[in-house]
């Protein structure tokens, strides 16, 4: 919707956006910008409801406090809340961008205080929400000049420096979010295992993270054994992408223990021989979304974030495709930890790939805390829908940061259960475990039982899948039809408090 989004301190705005609540009037706080009445006037019309999003529009008669004003919606003041803002942001966004005014203020700051809220918040979720609407993807459009030249520029400021200096966080999160929604959308013929790992050699470059890969014969000295067999099927090869983040100076002790994000990166899945059927294929280039989410999320820890604690992210990257070298349900695959899998479904991939990464993580990367992201099952959207990720995790101290990240972020989780019985279900006759069991209960859960049998005991780990809430298929608050980028933001949160 823009071309770019900045804070513009300078510039004179055009426009001025305040806020209102529902059957609430105009603020008194919001009385000051309003020195000619035409504020009050057009608040007072029938159209002028409060509820969240709905915006009505005034043009003062001596061009102050600029030659148009904007008030939004924010909803019934006892239901106020981060999400509110942020679609009530998403909406003054969404018209900003149909009248293309070079320069917003945004002046909430005596309306939020009436309901205490955070004024550095308010201005991240502004940010966030507007630099989210500005993504788009044009790569592959043969006007996209035109379609460029349509989009325009906007500068953003505020007099609080609170809800400033917060514009400019919100901002940069969504530039991090963003990276991660242009991997996404990258179709699969571009964004095969060795792409993925040549942009994380770029980010690597450009904000000062370093970046190997292990691939090949490396794969087979590391015993990655998951990524070789389900990757060795394509003439994409699969791979290990390691980027790591490193501070200037580590905290002493516990507090400057690496902390490692892994990403299911399958850049297409086919399904394997375990084919997908009905056009259920179509979409899977999204499979790679949650090592999208990991580099984008890397990107903020390194140009944001900036913990006093190493980071390492590991995309474990493969297509699932289908040849005479496929891999095949029977098969029995053993890991470097020694836990032997059967194989009953080669379209339960995703898994197989993340127990690599989680063995690597532990036996070589000796983390505080694990943190995987995944879009694992179809199970974890009929549980949960679009509303909630599911998360999985073996450790309460972890749990609860996950979920205050959560919280800031707007990335909603929602904790399902980890019980050994759960475990029982995968077990295999001839092997430790199978890697799927045709028996759907429990279905969103049988992949992160799975997933636990290679985490090793003692250390910190969560699971969060992430199939119901990685896209959206409208327009829905600041996100456009397509990819949302989801657990970016969680990620950089979390390692802000980590």
């Amino acid at each position: 919707m823009f071309e770019s989004v900045r804070v513009d301190g300078r510039a004179p705005a055009q426009v001025v956006v305040t806020g209102m609540f529902e059957g609430g009037g105009l603020e008194p706080a919001v009385r000051d910008l309003d020195a000619d009445g035409s504020i009050a006037t057009a608040v007072g019309r029938p159209e002028a409801t409060g509820e969240c999003g709905r915006i009505v529009e005034t043009f003062p008669r001596d061009r102050k406090p600029a030659p148009r004003v904007l008030v939004v919606g924010l909803g019934k003041r006892d239901k106020f809340k981060v999400d509110v803002l942020r679609n009530a942001a998403a909406a003054a966004g969404r018209r900003l961008a149909q009248l293309r005014e070079g320069v917003a203020s945004l002046e909430f700051d005596g309306v939020l205080r009436t309901v205490k809220f955070d004024p550095m918040l308010a201005g991240r979720c502004f940010g966030e929400s507007i630099g989210l609407l500005a993504w788009t993807y044009d790569t592959f459009k043969s006007k996209k000049r035109e379609l460029a030249a349509k989009r325009g520029k906007l500068g953003l400021r505020s007099t609080s420096k609170a809800f400033t200096k917060g514009l400019a966080h919100g901002l940069s999160l969504a530039e991090s979010t963003n990276l991660t929604r242009r991997l996404s959308q990258t179709p699969p013929n571009v964004a095969t295992p060795e792409w993925m790992a040549e942009e994380a050699r770029k980010l690597a470059r450009a904000v000062g993270l370093t970046c190997t890969v292990i691939k090949g014969k490396q794969l087979e000295a590391e015993k990655l054994v998951g990524l070789i067999n389900v990757g060795k099927a394509s003439e994409n090869k699969p791979c290990l992408i390691r980027v790591e983040y490193k501070p200037r100076k580590v905290a002493a002790g516990k507090a400057g223990k690496k902390v490692v994000l892994i990403g299911k990166t399958m850049t297409y899945d086919s399904g394997g021989l375990s084919l997908k059927i009905n056009n259920t294929m179509v979409g899977m280039k999204r499979d790679k979304d949650g090592g999208c989410a990991v580099l984008g999320a890397m990107h903020a820890i390194a140009t944001l974030v900036k913990p006093s604690r190493p980071v390492v992210g590991l995309l474990a990257a493969a297509e699932n495709a289908i040849s005479d070298e496929a891999y095949r349900p029977d098969d029995v695959i053993t890991y470097r930890n020694g836990t032997s899998v059967e194989v009953t479904n080669t379209d339960a991939e995703g898994r197989l790939v993340l127990a690599d990464a989680l063995c690597y993580a532990c036996q070589v990367e000796k983390p505080a805390f694990i943190v995987d992201l995944a879009t694992l099952t179809g199970g974890v959207i009929t549980a949960l829908g679009s509303t909630y990720a599911g998360l999985f995790c073996n450790d309460n101290n972890l749990r609860d940061r996950v979920e205050a990240a959560s919280v800031s972020s707007g990335e909603r989780v929602w904790l399902l259960p980890l019980h050994d019985e759960y475990r029982e279900m995968m077990k295999s006759e001839i092997a430790d475990i199978i890697n799927s069991n045709a028996n759907r209960k429990a279905h969103p859960i049988q992949g992160a039982a799975f997933l636990s049998h290679f985490v090793a005991d003692g250390v910190p780990w969560a699971h969060i899948d992430i199939a119901g809430v990685h896209a959206v298929d409208a327009d829905t608050g600041p996100f456009v039809k397509g990819p949302t980028g989801w657990g970016t933001r969680l990620l950089a949160d979390l390692l802000a408090m980590a």
